[in-house]
């Protein structure tokens, strides 16, 4: 057993209080269950959803009515372990997954628990974040770092969780060329992650060159430079299908937006898939029925299941490099997480934003 929050130690959060207002509070931890560990967080990155709070209070339909602690891209070590826990020890690290399913529901008995309607996820209104100095946890979502996987590495597991799950959908292998829309953070790590699937090309496309490069300097064979005029469409698909220089099986778009769904649409062979990884718009006008004769399957993806151990095994293995993708870092003041918030939200040459605890 550990001491810590016992000590006087006051439990800090990171609260989101309002729009555009987040605070650093006290934030009191439920007891610890006997399946639970209590850890002591040490790295959190800062995801679209979290900015898309700060700015609405809200995202993709949850809606925070009260104060709630944000994060949930995170790693850190564990301070205490509950009674039946017998695979995690104190001053372990660990990468966390953030939801905890029912175990109960049909979609978490078959297997697809990402589904599962009474998802209690880390800051996804009304459930808190883990933005925090210390959070309780199930312990069979903390998963043990590898010797040579960093804290920071640990948290990044969230982000590249959703890659894997899109690739596990889209059946990516050594025979699918691969289109990505989108060169942020969920497009890069997309990249990254087909890569290690086996992908043979990849061509990803933006409207940055900044990001383009980025993209360019990990492992994209192509890039290309769009605009964000839906008139262009036709013109860049054809761009898009040259850069391949064969077919192209499998989209993901990872904006969700009218433009970029069509241009996927479009640039996807025939008997192609694509997959539908961000969420831009909330409704598209698409053209359906060309995709329909050309039997191209529509994939959506919600989160991911059962990705961690992967994740971790391509970070230990170096099979795939985060680090640079982790383009700055910010300690946990009221003043760092602020400007933090700001940097990620402002995008430029700003990746992924990491707090330190």
């Amino acid at each position: 057993m550990s001491h810590g929050v016992e000590d006087g130690e006051v439990n800090m959060a990171a609260w989101l209080l309002g729009i555009n207002n987040l605070k650093i509070q006290p934030f009191k931890l439920p007891p610890i269950g006997p399946h639970d560990v209590r850890v002591r967080v040490k790295a959190v990155g800062i995801c679209g959803s979290d900015v898309h709070y700060l700015r609405t209070m809200g995202c993709a339909g949850y809606v925070a009515k009260e104060p709630l602690v944000i994060g949930h891209e995170s790693a850190g070590i564990i301070e205490e372990v509950g009674s039946e826990v017998n695979h995690l020890v104190v001053g372990d690290k660990v990468a966390l997954e953030p939801g905890v399913s029912c175990w109960h529901c049909n979609f978490c008995k078959e297997g697809r628990y990402n589904l599962c309607p009474d998802m209690k996820f880390f800051a996804s209104a009304p459930f808190h974040g883990s933005l925090a100095n210390q959070i309780v946890h199930p312990a069979d979502l903390c998963f043990k770092l590898p010797d040579n996987v960093s804290l920071e590495e640990g948290a990044m597991c969230e982000p590249l969780s959703v890659a894997v799950h899109a690739c596990r959908r889209a059946n990516i292998g050594p025979e699918t060329n691969v289109l990505i829309m989108g060169s942020g953070p969920i497009g890069l790590v997309t990249m990254l992650v087909a890569r290690a699937f086996g992908a043979p090309k990849i061509v990803i496309v933006d409207v940055d060159d900044n990001r383009l490069s980025v993209a360019k300097k990990l492992c994209a064979d192509e890039i290309v430079k769009v605009s964000t005029n839906i008139q262009d469409t036709a013109e860049e698909v054809v761009q898009i299908n040259k850069a391949m220089g064969a077919r192209v099986d499998v989209t993901f778009d990872c904006v969700g937006f009218n433009k970029t769904m069509s241009t996927a649409l479009s640039a996807t062979s025939a008997g192609g898939k694509v997959c539908l990884v961000g969420m831009g718009h909330n409704e598209m006008t698409i053209p359906i029925t060309p995709v329909t004769a050309r039997e191209i399957d529509i994939i959506g993806i919600f989160r991911y299941k059962n990705t961690w151990p992967l994740c971790l095994e391509f970070l230990r293995s170096g099979k795939i490099d985060v680090k640079p993708l982790i383009t700055h870092r910010f300690g946990f003041s009221q003043k760092e997480v602020e400007e933090a918030f700001e940097t990620s939200a402002r995008g430029g040459n700003a990746i992924k934003v990491m707090f330190n605890l």
